[in-house]
């Protein structure tokens, strides 16, 4: 696992400077005004205002991070960092989370191992969870990518970010802050483990091993073949041994009565070729993410471990498959029936994503509760929802759900803690979309187009599982999250950073919901 980096809160300055090797100043400009209400210390202020009157950049918010030597201050630099003024009501806390991340990587390279930041924060209501979310991006800077770390080549960086403190955080944002990233951290080595680190199998291995002793239940299913979808959908795999499917189980259970159950269903593609819809011309660079599903579904079970929500139970499934090219690879055309009875018409291979889900949730819905229960599924799913909505989670639900407010939750959290969404709502061209064209099927699973090609392209995926999973015919809550354009930092899914996003959104959804 990543080296964890200790999070405290400091209530002034001056106390927490002697045990400190850098102080971080994160403002939005114009800089002298942040610097009055920071307290500091009258040699380290003429300091900082001496550097503001010699860079006219940086006192007008440049976005590069200045390192100013000041002898008496923790390890002698402070490290100035100004975002642009915040003006608008489209500012959010982000603006000073990507400043506050930028910032500590500076005072690390500075040599920093136990910077003090200090963020001045606006007083709009809207940037009330600005110290949390910044905490948050600050500590990430810390992770290393999985393969990195295990390599033999590895160089150790000179320093290394150990301990974060920073000024006015409480001991409960603290802990929140800690027990998120724990999870964050998780999600991003899942989702970047390359093709052959993590496979399926290795997948459920590295999921075993974190969260041993975590009061998580952990078991894995190798025979699919109570998941038909996704076992075609693995069919092509089966040839090679470590690239076989399974089926990885996550149960949270809390001290005390249930109250509430949330079941996760996660899309585990750990490579997806397209399958006989072969992807081409470069279009299959980066799809060892297409597993963000799952990875991010184990994020948020892993943080949730460390939270303790009284009264929610949290089930998932995590769906682990290759889509791989090979004499045995399924093709459009073959009608399969899918664990819920439904009989589904294939209509592009390189839609398998929705196959997994649909068995997953299938799966999941064989006793759930309507009155206590809510279905979520999780994907990098379509390339459409990146081209309708950017760098948001594209967020949908069916009736039930929006009767309970999941989503009006959920987009509520997300603005507070930087991990905003866009949400729409399924119509009736959508079921009309994959409706059966004869009666040899139940259901369509895509057209023949790329979901960037087709009109509500990441709606249509959402009726096809909503039919096929059986969960159409019932009562039960149903969430659907397309997080194809937040896993990693767009727009490049090869070499883009993973983000944990929107595991703060659901961890704060899913408390507040408790808290009702």
């Amino acid at each position: 696992m990543n080296p964890k980096v200790i999070i405290e809160g400091a209530a002034q300055v001056s106390a927490a400077a002697k045990d400190t090797d850098a102080l971080v100043i994160v403002a939005p400009a114009p800089l002298r005004a942040a610097l009055e209400g920071l307290e500091l210390p009258q040699e380290w202020k003429r300091a900082v205002e001496g550097a503001l009157a010699a860079d006219r950049a940086l006192a007008e918010g440049s976005p590069a991070p200045t390192v100013v030597a000041v002898p008496s201050a923790p390890g002698g630099r402070i490290v100035v960092a100004p975002t642009a003024s915040i003006a608008h009501d489209t500012d959010d806390c982000r603006v000073l989370s990507e400043a506050s991340a930028t910032a500590i990587s500076r005072a690390v390279l500075a040599g920093a191992s136990h910077p003090l930041l200090a963020i001045a924060v606006p007083k709009e209501a809207r940037f009330a969870r600005t110290l949390e979310v910044s905490t948050l991006s600050a500590a990430a800077t810390a992770w290393e990518p999985l393969e990195a770390r295990e390599s033999p080549a590895r160089r150790a960086p000179p320093t290394q970010l150990r301990k974060l403190t920073v000024l006015n955080l409480s001991s409960q944002a603290a802990a929140w802050a800690s027990a998120l990233e724990t999870g964050r951290a998780l999600c991003r080595d899942l989702v970047t483990g390359g093709p052959e680190r993590l496979t399926p199998l290795r997948f459920a291995a590295y999921c075993e091993e974190a969260f041993a002793g975590t009061g998580v239940k952990v078991s894995v299913q190798r025979d699919v073949s109570g998941y038909p979808l996704l076992a075609a959908v693995a069919r092509a795999s089966m040839a090679v041994e470590h690239h076989k499917p399974c089926v990885v189980s996550l149960e949270l259970v809390p001290e005390g009565p249930v109250t509430r159950t949330v079941l996760f269903a996660g899309k585990g593609v750990t490579y997806d070729t397209g399958g006989a819809d072969l992807k081409t011309n470069g279009g299959m660079a980066g799809m060892s993410r297409d597993k963000g599903g799952a990875a991010t579904v184990a994020g948020l079970v892993r943080a949730l471990a460390e939270r303790k929500v009284p009264g929610l139970r949290v089930i998932a499934l995590l769906g682990m498959v290759r889509n791989s090219i090979g004499e045995e690879a399924f093709v459009s055309d073959e009608i399969i029936t899918a664990r819920s009875g439904v009989r589904v018409r294939i209509g592009n291979t390189d839609a398998e994503g929705r196959l997994v889900l649909a068995d997953l949730l299938a799966a999941l819905k064989e006793g759930a509760d309507p009155a206590s229960s809510v279905l979520v599924s999780v994907a990098t799913l379509t390339g459409h929802v990146y081209r309708a909505f950017g760098p948001y989670v594209g967020a949908i639900e069916n009736e039930p759900a929006r009767a309970q407010g999941f989503i009006r939750t959920l987009e509520e959290a997300g603005e507070l803690l930087g991990e905003p969404l866009e949400f729409t709502r399924p119509r009736r061209e959508d079921y009309l979309f994959v409706a059966p064209k004869a009666p040899t099927e139940d259901v369509l699973s895509s057209n023949r187009l790329a979901s960037v090609d087709t009109a509500r392209g990441h709606q249509g995926p959402f009726a096809f599982i909503d039919v096929a999973s059986g969960l159409r015919a019932t009562r039960l809550p149903f969430v659907h999250l397309d997080i194809s354009g937040v896993v990693v930092t767009p727009p490049d899914w090869q070499a883009g950073k993973p983000t944990g996003s929107p595991i703060a959104a659901l961890v704060e959804a899913l408390e507040a919901g408790q808290r009702r």
